[in-house]
Protein backbone atom coordinates (compact mmCIF):
# COMPACT_ATOMS: atom_id res chain seq x y z
CA UNK A 1 0.00 0.00 0.00
CA UNK A 2 1.55 3.26 -1.09
CA UNK A 3 1.44 6.54 0.82
CA UNK A 4 -1.54 8.01 -1.11
CA UNK A 5 -3.75 5.01 -0.31
CA UNK A 6 -3.15 5.07 3.42
CA UNK A 7 -6.14 6.25 5.49
CA UNK A 8 -5.80 9.71 6.99
CA UNK A 9 -5.26 9.93 10.70
CA UNK A 10 -8.25 11.33 12.64
CA UNK A 11 -5.96 13.16 15.03
CA UNK A 12 -5.91 16.54 13.19
CA UNK A 13 -9.70 16.59 13.11
CA UNK A 14 -9.90 15.74 16.80
CA UNK A 15 -7.40 18.45 17.60
CA UNK A 16 -9.38 21.03 15.63
CA UNK A 17 -12.58 20.06 17.41
CA UNK A 18 -10.84 20.16 20.77
CA UNK A 19 -9.37 23.60 19.98
CA UNK A 20 -12.81 24.83 18.94
CA UNK A 21 -14.38 23.56 22.15
CA UNK A 22 -11.69 25.23 24.24
CA UNK A 23 -12.07 28.47 22.29
CA UNK A 24 -15.80 28.57 23.03
CA UNK A 25 -15.72 27.37 26.65
CA UNK A 26 -12.62 29.12 27.99
CA UNK A 27 -14.08 32.68 27.75
CA UNK A 28 -17.17 31.56 29.67
CA UNK A 29 -15.02 29.91 32.32
CA UNK A 30 -12.99 33.09 32.74
CA UNK A 31 -16.12 35.25 32.81
CA UNK A 32 -18.02 33.03 35.25
CA UNK A 33 -16.65 34.73 38.41
CA UNK A 34 -17.66 38.12 36.97
CA UNK A 35 -21.10 37.04 35.75
CA UNK A 36 -22.12 35.07 38.83
CA UNK A 37 -22.89 38.16 41.00
CA UNK A 38 -25.29 39.43 38.32
CA UNK A 39 -26.87 35.98 38.05
CA UNK A 40 -27.28 35.85 41.82
CA UNK A 41 -28.76 39.37 41.88
CA UNK A 42 -31.44 38.45 39.34
CA UNK A 43 -32.11 35.17 41.13
CA UNK A 44 -32.52 36.93 44.48
CA UNK A 45 -34.94 39.44 42.98
CA UNK A 46 -37.47 36.61 42.48
CA UNK A 47 -37.18 35.28 46.05
CA UNK A 48 -39.14 36.14 49.15
CA UNK A 49 -37.31 37.74 52.04
CA UNK A 50 -37.13 34.44 53.93
CA UNK A 51 -35.76 32.63 50.87
CA UNK A 52 -33.16 35.32 50.20
CA UNK A 53 -31.56 34.89 53.64
CA UNK A 54 -31.82 31.11 53.82
CA UNK A 55 -28.57 29.20 54.33
CA UNK A 56 -27.51 27.23 52.43
CA UNK A 57 -28.74 29.34 49.50
CA UNK A 58 -31.72 28.16 47.49
CA UNK A 59 -31.36 27.60 43.77
CA UNK A 60 -34.72 25.85 43.33
CA UNK A 61 -37.73 27.85 44.50
CA UNK A 62 -41.04 29.23 43.31
CA UNK A 63 -40.31 32.65 41.75
CA UNK A 64 -42.35 35.65 42.80
CA UNK A 65 -42.73 39.12 41.31
CA UNK A 66 -43.68 40.76 44.62
CA UNK A 67 -40.30 42.46 44.91
CA UNK A 68 -40.72 44.20 41.55
CA UNK A 69 -44.30 45.15 42.42
CA UNK A 70 -43.09 46.63 45.71
CA UNK A 71 -40.28 48.51 43.98
CA UNK A 72 -42.66 50.30 41.59
CA UNK A 73 -45.52 50.66 44.07
CA UNK A 74 -43.55 52.14 46.98
CA UNK A 75 -41.06 54.17 44.97
CA UNK A 76 -41.53 56.63 42.08
CA UNK A 77 -39.08 54.77 39.87
CA UNK A 78 -40.38 56.52 36.77
CA UNK A 79 -39.37 59.86 38.29
CA UNK A 80 -35.96 58.48 39.34
CA UNK A 81 -35.48 57.10 35.85
CA UNK A 82 -36.19 60.53 34.35
CA UNK A 83 -33.67 62.15 36.72
CA UNK A 84 -30.95 59.63 35.91
CA UNK A 85 -31.58 59.95 32.19
CA UNK A 86 -31.60 63.75 32.24
CA UNK A 87 -28.43 64.02 34.34
CA UNK A 88 -26.53 61.37 32.35
CA UNK A 89 -27.49 62.91 29.00
CA UNK A 90 -26.68 66.44 30.18
CA UNK A 91 -23.33 65.40 31.61
CA UNK A 92 -22.42 63.41 28.50
CA UNK A 93 -23.41 66.23 26.14
CA UNK A 94 -21.43 68.81 28.09
CA UNK A 95 -18.45 66.44 28.33
CA UNK A 96 -18.42 66.00 24.55
CA UNK A 97 -18.77 69.74 23.88
CA UNK A 98 -15.84 70.52 26.22
CA UNK A 99 -13.81 67.34 25.92
CA UNK A 100 -13.59 66.91 22.15
CA UNK A 101 -11.99 70.35 21.49
CA UNK A 102 -9.77 69.88 24.56
CA UNK A 103 -8.56 66.51 23.28
CA UNK A 104 -7.94 68.03 19.84
CA UNK A 105 -5.87 70.82 21.34
CA UNK A 106 -3.87 68.40 23.48
CA UNK A 107 -3.20 66.16 20.47
CA UNK A 108 -2.19 68.94 18.12
CA UNK A 109 -0.10 71.02 20.55
CA UNK A 110 1.37 68.07 22.49
CA UNK A 111 0.08 69.38 25.82
CA UNK A 112 1.14 66.36 27.83
CA UNK A 113 1.08 68.24 31.11
CA UNK A 114 -2.57 69.19 30.65
CA UNK A 115 -3.44 65.61 29.69
CA UNK A 116 -1.67 64.30 32.77
CA UNK A 117 -3.50 66.80 34.98
CA UNK A 118 -6.86 65.62 33.64
CA UNK A 119 -5.86 62.01 34.27
CA UNK A 120 -4.78 62.79 37.83
CA UNK A 121 -8.06 64.61 38.45
CA UNK A 122 -9.89 61.46 37.32
CA UNK A 123 -7.75 59.21 39.54
CA UNK A 124 -8.49 61.23 42.68
CA UNK A 125 -11.25 59.50 44.71
CA UNK A 126 -14.63 61.09 44.21
CA UNK A 127 -15.10 61.59 47.95
CA UNK A 128 -12.37 64.27 47.81
CA UNK A 129 -14.62 66.44 45.62
CA UNK A 130 -17.84 66.06 47.58
CA UNK A 131 -17.18 68.52 50.42
CA UNK A 132 -15.87 71.38 48.19
CA UNK A 133 -18.74 70.86 45.74
CA UNK A 134 -21.25 70.82 48.59
CA UNK A 135 -19.93 74.09 50.06
CA UNK A 136 -19.87 75.82 46.67
CA UNK A 137 -23.34 74.68 45.64
CA UNK A 138 -24.81 75.55 49.04
CA UNK A 139 -23.44 79.09 48.76
CA UNK A 140 -24.82 79.37 45.23
CA UNK A 141 -28.17 77.85 46.16
CA UNK A 142 -27.72 74.98 43.69
CA UNK A 143 -28.15 72.02 46.02
CA UNK A 144 -30.76 69.54 44.80
CA UNK A 145 -30.64 70.91 41.26
CA UNK A 146 -29.96 69.22 37.94
CA UNK A 147 -27.22 71.75 37.12
CA UNK A 148 -25.23 70.80 40.21
CA UNK A 149 -25.37 67.08 39.44
CA UNK A 150 -24.52 67.56 35.77
CA UNK A 151 -21.46 69.62 36.70
CA UNK A 152 -20.28 67.11 39.29
CA UNK A 153 -20.70 64.19 36.89
CA UNK A 154 -18.27 65.96 34.57
CA UNK A 155 -15.53 64.82 36.94
CA UNK A 156 -16.27 61.31 35.70
CA UNK A 157 -17.31 61.85 32.09
CA UNK A 158 -14.99 64.64 30.92
CA UNK A 159 -11.66 62.79 31.46
CA UNK A 160 -13.12 59.73 29.70
CA UNK A 161 -13.98 61.76 26.61
CA UNK A 162 -10.64 63.58 26.59
CA UNK A 163 -8.46 60.51 26.97
CA UNK A 164 -10.41 58.42 24.49
CA UNK A 165 -10.29 61.13 21.84
CA UNK A 166 -6.63 62.16 22.15
CA UNK A 167 -5.42 59.05 20.35
CA UNK A 168 -7.89 59.50 17.51
CA UNK A 169 -6.89 63.08 16.84
CA UNK A 170 -3.20 62.17 16.94
CA UNK A 171 -3.77 59.60 14.18
CA UNK A 172 -5.32 62.11 11.78
CA UNK A 173 -2.72 63.48 9.31
CA UNK A 174 -2.14 67.17 9.81
CA UNK A 175 -1.95 67.57 6.02
CA UNK A 176 -5.71 67.07 5.74
CA UNK A 177 -6.43 70.01 8.02
CA UNK A 178 -3.81 72.16 6.33
CA UNK A 179 -5.41 71.43 2.98
CA UNK A 180 -8.77 72.49 4.36
CA UNK A 181 -7.25 75.73 5.64
CA UNK A 182 -5.72 76.40 2.24
CA UNK A 183 -9.23 76.03 0.77
CA UNK A 184 -10.49 78.75 3.10
CA UNK A 185 -11.48 76.96 6.30
CA UNK A 186 -10.54 78.37 9.65
CA UNK A 187 -8.89 76.19 12.29
CA UNK A 188 -12.22 75.60 13.99
CA UNK A 189 -13.96 74.81 10.68
CA UNK A 190 -11.20 72.32 9.86
CA UNK A 191 -11.80 70.72 13.24
CA UNK A 192 -15.53 70.42 12.60
CA UNK A 193 -15.35 69.33 8.96
CA UNK A 194 -12.22 67.16 9.01
CA UNK A 195 -11.31 65.98 12.50
CA UNK A 196 -14.79 65.33 13.86
CA UNK A 197 -16.09 63.21 10.94
CA UNK A 198 -12.90 61.12 10.82
CA UNK A 199 -13.07 60.40 14.55
CA UNK A 200 -16.79 59.67 14.65
CA UNK A 201 -16.33 56.02 15.83
CA UNK A 202 -14.21 57.17 18.74
CA UNK A 203 -16.69 59.92 19.58
CA UNK A 204 -19.53 57.40 19.65
CA UNK A 205 -17.55 55.13 21.97
CA UNK A 206 -16.70 58.08 24.24
CA UNK A 207 -20.36 59.11 24.42
CA UNK A 208 -21.49 55.59 25.30
CA UNK A 209 -18.85 54.98 27.98
CA UNK A 210 -19.37 58.44 29.46
CA UNK A 211 -23.13 57.92 29.62
CA UNK A 212 -22.77 54.54 31.37
CA UNK A 213 -20.37 55.93 33.99
CA UNK A 214 -22.66 58.87 34.67
CA UNK A 215 -25.73 56.62 34.84
CA UNK A 216 -24.10 54.41 37.48
CA UNK A 217 -22.68 57.24 39.59
CA UNK A 218 -23.82 57.00 43.20
CA UNK A 219 -21.65 59.14 45.47
CA UNK A 220 -22.33 62.61 44.04
CA UNK A 221 -26.06 62.01 43.81
CA UNK A 222 -26.18 60.69 47.36
CA UNK A 223 -24.67 63.88 48.81
CA UNK A 224 -25.85 66.61 46.45
CA UNK A 225 -29.27 65.35 45.34
CA UNK A 226 -32.52 65.74 47.22
CA UNK A 227 -36.09 64.62 46.72
CA UNK A 228 -36.38 66.49 43.42
CA UNK A 229 -33.20 65.16 41.79
CA UNK A 230 -32.75 61.72 43.35
CA UNK A 231 -31.37 59.22 40.82
CA UNK A 232 -31.83 55.46 40.49
CA UNK A 233 -28.61 54.39 42.27
CA UNK A 234 -29.61 56.49 45.27
CA UNK A 235 -33.12 55.03 45.20
CA UNK A 236 -31.67 51.56 45.74
CA UNK A 237 -30.15 52.86 48.96
CA UNK A 238 -33.68 53.19 50.38
CA UNK A 239 -33.88 49.40 50.72
CA UNK A 240 -31.08 49.45 53.30
CA UNK A 241 -32.09 50.46 56.82
CA UNK A 242 -30.51 50.19 60.25
CA UNK A 243 -32.87 47.40 61.23
CA UNK A 244 -32.60 45.14 58.19
CA UNK A 245 -31.73 44.89 54.53
CA UNK A 246 -34.53 43.89 52.21
CA UNK A 247 -32.41 41.74 49.93
CA UNK A 248 -35.21 40.83 47.55
CA UNK A 249 -36.29 44.44 46.99
CA UNK A 250 -32.66 45.56 46.81
CA UNK A 251 -31.91 42.95 44.13
CA UNK A 252 -35.07 43.84 42.20
CA UNK A 253 -34.25 47.55 42.25
CA UNK A 254 -30.66 46.88 41.18
CA UNK A 255 -31.91 44.69 38.34
CA UNK A 256 -34.25 47.45 37.17
CA UNK A 257 -31.37 49.94 37.20
CA UNK A 258 -28.91 47.71 35.36
CA UNK A 259 -31.35 46.43 32.74
CA UNK A 260 -31.25 49.62 30.56
CA UNK A 261 -27.44 49.59 30.70
CA UNK A 262 -27.30 45.92 29.70
CA UNK A 263 -29.72 46.48 26.84
CA UNK A 264 -27.83 49.57 25.66
CA UNK A 265 -24.48 47.79 25.82
CA UNK A 266 -25.84 44.75 23.99
CA UNK A 267 -27.34 46.82 21.18
CA UNK A 268 -24.32 49.02 20.58
CA UNK A 269 -21.46 46.75 21.62
CA UNK A 270 -20.28 46.69 18.00
CA UNK A 271 -19.99 50.47 17.99
CA UNK A 272 -18.06 50.42 21.26
CA UNK A 273 -15.54 47.89 19.96
CA UNK A 274 -15.23 49.69 16.64
CA UNK A 275 -14.74 53.03 18.38
CA UNK A 276 -12.12 51.75 20.80
CA UNK A 277 -10.12 50.03 18.05
CA UNK A 278 -10.58 52.42 15.12
CA UNK A 279 -7.85 54.71 16.37
CA UNK A 280 -5.26 52.20 15.20
CA UNK A 281 -6.51 52.29 11.63
CA UNK A 282 -7.22 55.96 10.99
CA UNK A 283 -4.69 57.66 8.75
Amino acid sequence: MNREQRPRSPRPRVRRQLARIIAYTLPWVLLAPLLFPFFWMVLTSFKTHAESITYPPLFLFTPTFNNYVEVFRNNPFGFYLFNSLLIALGSTLLAVILGAPAAYSIARHRQRGLALSILIARMVPGIAYVVPWYIVFRLLGLLDTYLALVLTHLIVSLPIVVWLMIGFYEDIPVDLEQAAQVDGCSRFQAFLRIAVPLTRPGLVAAVIVSFIFSWNNFLFSLILAGDRTKTLPVAVFNFMTYGMIHWGGLAAAATVILTPVFILTFLIQRHIVRGLTAGATIG
